[in-house]
Formats: structure tokens, C-alpha cells, sequence
């Protein structure tokens, strides 16, 4: 399904000659070919969309790298090209959850996967990863319960 939202919209990019936005989108593709190809040398099917909602975050995660690097060099026009892409990607991922709601589906996976410390927070994570994909950023998720495995 994403996979065809992209391509179609690759089509619109090249009749509207948005060079951005048509460069991007290939990149993106590009990417998705790749981690195919990685994982049927691993013997795994294509990426599913839960699967490609994580290379897009990931994708997203270094683009805002690089806008942190850019700005620290003084290289405005570099920033904002990323910040571009960044936009371009993220209208493909779901919408983010608010930070309450966050805070609520950690309290719901601890109490489901009985995590009692920190030596389960590993588990609570791969709970969160397969049921909110795309939903939460994994990274602050993380510290949020640690904080609440530890308190």
C-alpha cells in the first residue's frame, strides 16, 4: 500500500516537475529496494508497511542529524533542503501520538508484558515497536519507560 502511495506519487512529482519533492521520493524507493534486497539475503519476504514505516523514521532520524550538523556549520541552504525532505517524508507516517497517549499505551505494555525493572525494558520496547509503528518516537518512548520501570 505505501508502496504504491509513493510511486503514484512520484507520477504526480514528475507532471508537476517538483524537483524536490521527485528527487526524494526516489531516494525513498531507493531505500526500500535496498532493505528488500537486504532482507531476502536473510531470507525474510519484502518489507511489510509496519516494516517500512521503520525506514522511514529512520530515514527521518538522520535527516534531522545532518539539519543539527548543517546549522552548527552555517549551511542554511543545506538545513533547509533536509528540512524538506524531512516534510516530505514524514506525510507518509502515521500521525504521531500525543505525549499523554504515549505515556498511557507504556503503562498498558508494562502492565501486559508484567515488566517489574529496568531488565525488562528491552521487552516493553519490542511491545511498543509491534503495536504502535510509526505512531510514537521510539527514542523518547524509550527513556519515558525507563523512567517508569524504574520509579
Amino acid at each position: 500500500m505505501l508502496r504504491d502511495d509513493i510511486n503514484n506519487a512520484v507520477k504526480e512529482a514528475m507532471k508537476a516537475r517538483d524537483e524536490r519533492k521527485l528527487s526524494t521520493l526516489r531516494m525513498v524507493n531507493s531505500t526500500i529496494k535496498n532493505a528488500d534486497i537486504a532482507a531476502r539475503g536473510e531470507g525474510k519476504p519484502p518489507l511489510s508497511d509496519a516494516d517500512l514505516l521503520g525506514v522511514f523514521q529512520k530515514m527521518i532520524k538522520q535527516r534531522q542529524e545532518s539539519v543539527e550538523l548543517y546549522d552548527k556549520g552555517g549551511r542554511a541552504e543545506l538545513a533547509s533542503q533536509e528540512r524538506e525532505e524531512i516534510a516530505i517524508i514524514s506525510a507518509y507516517l502515521p500521525k504521531q501520538m500525543p505525549e499523554d497517549e504515549v505515556k498511557a499505551a507504556i503503562t498498558a505494555i508494562i502492565a501486559e508484558t508484567n515488566a517489574a525493572g529496568i531488565k525488562d525494558m528491552g521487552k516493553v520496547i519490542t511491545a511498543l515497536k509491534a503495536k504502535y509503528a510509526g505512531q510514537m518516537d521510539f527514542g523518547k518512548a524509550s527513556g519515558m519507560v525507563k523512567a517508569a520501570l524504574a520509579g
